[in-house]
């Protein structure tokens, strides 16, 4: 389990003290599947540097299985390390050294022998879908498989924990959920804890279980995915859940009575359920908004429907919710 207990983050410039967090509290379950989402400047990158630390806390602490990491020394924090590994947007691979040999780097430092890391690395890269990959050079790779090798050598060292900073922000949307697909798959296989820091409400809908959010390096808003994204509660949380169809543009739709209807993984059928609503129900929605996205037999993302009564509403609302993986809600127009 990791626990971050009121973490805080200052930097100082020449003018100028910079917070960039502010009493950080959170609790890290092991095994989870953990997002934490923010808009540019929130403070993502640098909890997630915090929680390795690679950036020492200015206060509060992060412990990890009962350790407190920032009292280690640096030779045990280095070994603390290869427990928590990392992963990063712009994948960071050595640029002279093929597949392999990238994923045998860490497995030399800790001192294994060159036999054994070898073994090892080739396991990884079939692990991670490059098997006969082994003697090409990260230049001669797609975006999407240079990522799986720093997935290969960030689980050389077999970590309890894998940090992801924006490790799908450079990728393309079918290698973006390629790479997710592996990410869960690991997590799945090997229990080993997953911390996801990104800005796409798309990585965190398709594979956290749990997600902060933060908002000017403070936590907004914590808990289980399909609570916080189905009912946010703080301005920062709605402005990142519901971008577009929000309360002002509500409030200005006089006679309109809305639902915001959630999807967190509903099955994808051959008839759409807007459709079957007004078919079987007669319950004839207008859509306000909707940001909707497939991924594998899965739906996910969000839909802002007005009706012409509150009535046609509500019903709307117990239709909705009587479907797996989705979340209804009537919408006040204040």
């Amino acid at each position: 389990m990791i626990e971050i207990n009121n973490l805080s983050k200052t930097f100082k410039t020449a003018d100028d003290t910079i917070e960039a967090l502010k009493n950080v509290s959170l609790s890290i379950e092991d095994g989870d599947i953990f997002g934490i989402i923010g808009m540019s400047g929130a403070g993502k990158s640098t909890l997630v540097r915090c929680i390795n630390m690679l950036e020492r806390p200015s206060e509060g602490s992060v412990i990890m299985d009962g350790v407190d990491l920032g009292k280690l020394s640096d030779k045990e924090l280095r070994a603390a390390r290869r427990e928590i590994t990392m992963i990063f947007q712009g994948f960071n691979l050595l640029m002279q050294r093929n597949c392999l040999k990238n994923v045998c780097f860490p497995l030399e430092l800790a001192g294994m022998s060159k036999p054994a890391a070898r073994a090892r690395a080739l396991e990884l890269l079939d692990t991670v879908g490059l098997k006969g990959k082994e003697n090409a050079y990260p230049a001669q790779l797609s975006g999407g498989q240079q990522q799986r090798v720093a997935i290969a050598r960030a689980l050389a060292t077999s970590p309890k924990v894998l940090l992801c900073d924006e490790a799908t922000s450079a990728l393309d949307p079918t290698t973006t959920n390629s790479i997710l697909e592996l990410i869960r798959d690991i997590n799945e296989k090997l229990g080993i804890t997953v911390i996801i820091i990104t800005h796409q409400m798309s990585v965190v809908e398709s594979i956290c279980r749990h997600v902060a959010i933060l908002d000017s390096g403070e936590v907004a808003e914590v808990g289980e995915v399909g609570e916080v994204f189905s009912h946010p509660k703080t301005p920062a949380a709605k402005k990142l859940v519901f971008p577009e169809g929000g309360s002002e543009a509500i409030a200005a739709c006089e006679g309109q009575y809305f639902i915001r209807v959630v999807f967190n993984g509903a099955e994808t059928t051959g008839k759409p359920l807007i459709a079957s609503m007004a078919q079987q129900e007669g319950l004839v929605a207008n859509i306000f908004y909707a940001s909707t996205r497939s991924i594998g037999e899965k739906v996910y993302g969000s839909m802002l429907l007005s009706f012409e009564s509150r009535d046609a509403a509500q019903k709307a609302c117990v239709f909705l919710k009587d479907n797996d993986g989705v979340l209804a809600e009537e919408v006040n127009r204040q």
